[in-house]
């Protein structure tokens, strides 16, 4: 073979490495590096039959949590949603400003998941909100907020306990940052924007 032919095949031979082996590695890390980490995909089913919560992450259930949903007239409204905002301490405009600790608002009428120590946790007894104990969604919220809202999805499901459950309307105090909120307390927290926006518990 001559040093022209020799030089040729070499030349192809590299050629061919690239094309097959070093851009296609190339393509992949930098796909990677686009895409970012994966979304874990994360499951809040609400039983309302059983009132019961089960959170699975990928498929696999991680907890099961006794709930409180929607009173008599005050039903949590059945579907599929995606969690969409988030507020660690929210104050109801609707009931008073009343705490609403570890929000997880999945509906655009105010509907949320967050923390409660309302007693009678297990039977309907909400203004429409799915209550948790406090523990408890506190520990959702941080698993909702480490992992992102974009795959987290709340459904509701099953038609409300039979009997004429009265909804709470007036709670005991959520204590935050080792202090009793009231309702004087908490309506000072509302600010210039009170009634805009009104929020169920």
């Amino acid at each position: 073979m001559s040093v022209k032919a020799k030089t040729r095949a070499r030349r192809n031979h590299r050629h061919w490495v690239l094309a097959h082996w070093v851009l296609p590695a190339l393509l992949v890390v930098v796909l990677n590096m686009l895409s970012g980490p994966a979304l874990a995909a994360i499951l809040i089913k609400i039983d309302k039959p059983t009132q019961t919560m089960t959170v699975s992450m990928d498929g696999e259930t991680r907890y099961r949590w006794p709930v409180s949903t929607g009173a008599s007239g005050y039903s949590t409204p059945t579907g599929s949603y995606t969690a969409f905002r988030m507020e660690k301490m929210h104050y109801s405009q609707e009931w008073d400003g009343a705490g609403m600790p570890h929000s997880i608002f999945f509906t655009t009428r105010g509907h949320a998941i967050h923390g409660s120590n309302h007693p009678g946790m297990g039977t309907p007894r909400s203004h429409g909100c799915v209550r948790l104990s406090l523990k408890n969604a506190e520990t959702l919220y941080t698993l909702v907020d480490s992992h992102g809202m974009g795959g987290t999805k709340v459904v509701v499901a099953g038609a409300d306990p039979s009997g004429n459950w009265a909804a709470s309307s007036a709670p005991p105090a959520v204590r935050t940052q080792g202090q009793a909120l009231g309702g004087s307390q908490a309506r000072q927290r509302r600010g210039p924007f009170r009634g805009l926006f009104r929020r169920r518990r």
